[in-house]
């Protein structure tokens, strides 16, 4: 059983800084959630292991033998397919010693096998294989199956929760399908995976990702491609939308014309559409003050000469946004780190998508305060 954590171990969680005010009267949460480091075990615990974690999408596992790896909470869970053709996630750990079932994003035949004793699984968690064993008493390998976490697909992206009885992700992600309308994300054809390793807190980069309101001053690229003054931020009981129309002839992602939706699912998952193109970002927590994002990139089409032409630019494009976002955001985190500075104030105009994760954040953190 689990350790609870202590009321003295946690920073600055006062009634005041759990209070949720509304926007136009409402602090941003102290620096020390963003600095201490009792808060990276906390955020696991209370936060990452007990809500939906996208993780990937079906096309990047399209036959059956095929698994993808993720980050959950700090464990490493393997998402396959069975030769049923039916999706499957357990815990990357051999119910001997603890050692990996894969260590890599791949292919098996027939079996999982641990990487470390040769324990051997079948496609259903079932043990199958125990070397060497012969002699060990009261053993049943019924007993010692791998550990399954429940899983569910929306519009071809896959998640997974670490609870036994999460909410329906339906409940979580309605009105998206028909928002984007006529785009259909299950069909985006898997290209690439860029990753990048950041010195701040899984939360500044949320944050960072939530407001257009930095974007004429370190994105002026960007503010040219899209239509700042149109730029909208919309709320949802569990995401956030940004939208925005393309400026006239600016869209290099696709020929066709329509506008950017910039989806943020809590507390870490993003989904950036365009036509033609589908972004996902996923931001796991290091330690307190680093954090890794993952983007994936799909698209209509991957093997064009034309449409590659096209791909080309975007991941360069993107790579030079990202490359923006990582310098503002480590440069926030020391700010964070100052002892000149605690708390701000939002722009009521600009900055509604973080203040809705923070008070998303809060509820969490409230939950820990009344267990």
């Amino acid at each position: 059983m689990r350790k609870r954590t202590q009321r003295n171990d946690l920073p600055d969680f006062t009634p005041e800084n759990l209070q949720i005010y509304p926007l136009d009267e409402s602090e941003t949460i102290p620096s020390s959630w963003y600095t201490h480091p009792a808060l990276h075990t906390l955020d696991q615990e209370w936060i990452f292991a007990r809500t939906w974690q996208g993780i990937g999408h079906v096309n990047k596992i399209p036959k059956p033998g095929d698994y993808l790896l993720a980050d959950v909470a700090g464990n490493s869970i393997l998402v396959m397919r069975d030769k049923a053709d039916q999706l499957r996630a357990f815990f990357n750990v051999c119910r001997h010693r603890g050692g990996p079932l894969a260590t890599a994003d791949g292919h098996c035949e027939h079996v999982l096998k641990c990487h470390y004793h040769g324990w051997v699984y079948k496609f259903d968690g079932q043990l199958r294989g125990v070397p060497e064993f012969n002699f060990v008493k009261l053993f049943d390998k019924q007993d010692y199956g791998l550990i399954p976490i429940r899983l569910d697909v929306w519009e071809g992206v896959i998640f997974v929760h670490l609870a036994d009885d999460p909410p329906p992700l339906k409940d979580i992600l309605t009105g998206i399908t028909e928002r984007i309308a006529p785009i259909r994300l299950e069909t985006k054809k898997f290209h690439s995976r860029v990753v990048y390793d950041i010195a701040c807190n899984w939360k500044v980069y949320v944050d960072n990702y939530l407001e257009g309101y930095h974007l004429p001053f370190v994105h002026p690229e960007l503010a040219k491609l899209l239509d700042y003054k149109n730029y909208i931020t919309e709320t949802y009981p569990y995401y956030s939308l940004q939208h925005s129309p393309f400026q006239q002839a600016a869209n290099f992602y696709s020929r066709e014309e329509g506008e950017a939706f910039y989806y943020f699912v809590y507390p870490n998952f993003m989904l950036n559409i365009l036509p033609g193109r589908l972004q996902t970002n996923r931001v796991i927590p290091v330690d307190h003050q680093r954090c890794r994002v993952i983007f994936d990139y799909f698209y209509d089409d991957v093997t064009s000469p034309e449409a590659l032409q096209l791909i080309e630019q975007d991941i360069a494009y993107s790579d030079e946004i990202q490359q923006e976002d990582i310098e503002i955001c480590e440069w926030v985190q020391r700010g964070l780190n100052s002892r000149a500075y605690d708390k701000g104030r939002f722009s009521v105009k600009r900055e509604s998508g973080v203040h809705h994760f923070q008070s998303l954040l809060k509820q969490s953190y409230q939950q820990v305060i009344n267990s």
